[in-house]
C-alpha cells in the first residue's frame, strides 16, 4: 500500500526559485502525492508562475490554497497541517528543492517501522558559489529510535536537525497532540522542533541526502536581526516554562540542558549577525532571568564541564559576559 503523502510549499517571494522547486516535486518517482501550494498573499508573480506550471503538466493533484492575508510561516505551515489529505505531510521551502527518490525512500523507512517522524540528510548548496556541504547532518548512528525518552535524548544531544523542513510526518500525530507552529515567530522551526521532541514516540533517520537547500544572500541564516533575537528569547522562555512544569526528574534534566545550550547558541549567532553590542547586552540581560545551574548542579556529574562552562559565562554581570565573550568568539 502507497499512503497519500501532502507536500506544502508556501509561496511568497519566490519567483527566482520556484519552478526549479516544483519541477523537483514533480518528477519525484513516488506517485502518489498531493501538493499544497499556499500563497501568503505574495507580492511578485510566484502565484502566476505556479498556475502557470499547473496547467502546463495539468498536474490534477495540485492546487493552491490562498490566505486572505500574509500571515508568516507560521500560519502558511498550520493552514499545510489542517488542510492535508495525506497520511503524512513534508513542508518544502519554495526555495529549495527533492531529490527524485525522496519521498519514496521516506515513506518506505516510515512504513517499514511505523515511524510518527522520517528525518534525511541535506545537500546545502551555495547558490553564489556552487559549493555543496553537510550543514544539517545527521548525527544519529541508529536506523530508527523508539521511545521518548530517547529521542527527545537524541534531539538534545543534537543527533538529527532541528529544522522542520525535510521531515516526513504523520499528519494524526501532529493534529492529535495539537502539534501547531507558533504565529508571529521568525525562528519558529526551532520551538516547533522542540515540541515534536516532547512528543515524539517514533523516529526513522534517512543517511542518503533527500533535500538540497539553497544558501543564498535572502536566506535567513544571513539576514538576523532583533526580531529573530526577540524571537530567541521568546523560544527560550517556552522551554523555560516547559522545563517548570515539567514532573519527570530525568525530562527536566534533559530540558535544562537544552535551555542551556540554546541560550549559548543564540548569543553566538547574535553575535555573528550584528556584533552590535547593545543588542547582544539586551538578549544577554533577558536570558539571566531563565533558569539556570544551581550550586548542587555544579558539583553533580550529571552536568558535563562544558554545560557548566557555558552556564557559569552566561550569568555574569553583563559588562564582565560581553568582555568575555568577545575574547571567546570575538576573535
Amino acid at each position: 500500500m502507497n499512503p497519500l503523502v501532502t507536500i506544502s510549499i508556501p509561496i511568497y517571494n519566490c519567483a527566482d526559485f520556484l519552478e526549479a522547486c516544483l519541477e523537483s516535486v514533480r518528477l519525484q518517482s513516488y506517485a502518489h502525492i498531493e501538493v499544497t501550494l499556499i500563497n501568503d498573499q505574495t507580492p511578485d508573480n510566484s502565484v502566476q508562475i505556479a498556475e502557470e506550471f499547473i496547467q502546463k503538466h495539468q498536474l490534477e493533484n495540485w492546487r493552491i490554497i490562498h490566505l486572505a492575508k500574509n500571515s508568516g510561516l507560521s500560519v502558511v505551515r498550520n493552514k499545510g497541517i489542517d488542510t492535508a489529505k495525506g497520511k503524512y505531510i513534508f513542508f518544502l521551502d519554495s526555495d529549495d528543492q527533492l531529490f527524485p527518490e525522496t519521498i519514496a525512500v521516506m515513506v518506505g523507512c516510515a512504513e517499514e517501522s511505523q515511524m510518527d517522524l522520517v528525518v534525511g540528510n541535506v545537500e546545502t548548496v551555495n547558490v553564489n558559489t556552487g559549493v555543496t556541504s553537510d550543514m544539517f547532518k545527521i548525527d544519529a548512528e541508529e536506523k530508527s529510535l523508539k521511545g521518548n525518552i530517547v529521542i527527545f535524548e537524541a534531539f538534545v544531544k543534537g543527533k538529527y536537525p532541528t529544522t522542520s523542513w525535510n521531515k516526513l510526518i504523520s499528519v494524526n500525530f501532529l493534529r492529535n497532540n495539537k502539534l501547531y507552529f507558533t504565529p508571529g515567530l521568525y525562528a519558529q522551526d526551532a520551538l516547533h522542533s522542540f515540541q515534536v521532541g516532547l512528543k515524539l514516540e517514533s523516529i526513522g533517520f534517512v543517511q542518503e541526502k533527500t533535500y538540497q537547500y539553497f544558501l543564498h544572500e535572502n536566506s535567513v541564516i544571513h539576514n538576523r536581526n532583533k526580531k529573530h533575537f526577540d524571537n530567541w528569547m521568546t523560544i527560550a522562555s517556552e522551554i523555560d516554562a516547559c522545563l517548570k512544569s515539567e514532573k519527570s526528574s530525568e525530562r527536566r534534566h534533559l530540558i535544562l540542558l537544552h535551555l542551556i545550550e540554546f541560550k549559548n547558541i543564540t548569543l553566538i549567532m547574535n553575535w555573528r549577525a550584528q556584533k552590535n553590542e547593545q543588542l547582544w547586552k539586551e538578549s544577554y540581560c533577558n536570558y539571566k532571568t531563565l533558569t539556570k545551574l544551581n550550586c548542587m548542579d555544579y558539583f553533580s556529574n550529571r552536568f558535563s564541564k562544558s554545560i557548566k562552562k557555558a552556564d557559569l559565562f552566561n550569568r555574569l554581570p553583563t559588562y564582565l559576559g560581553l568582555k568575555l565573550f568577545k575574547w571567546r568568539w570575538g576573535r
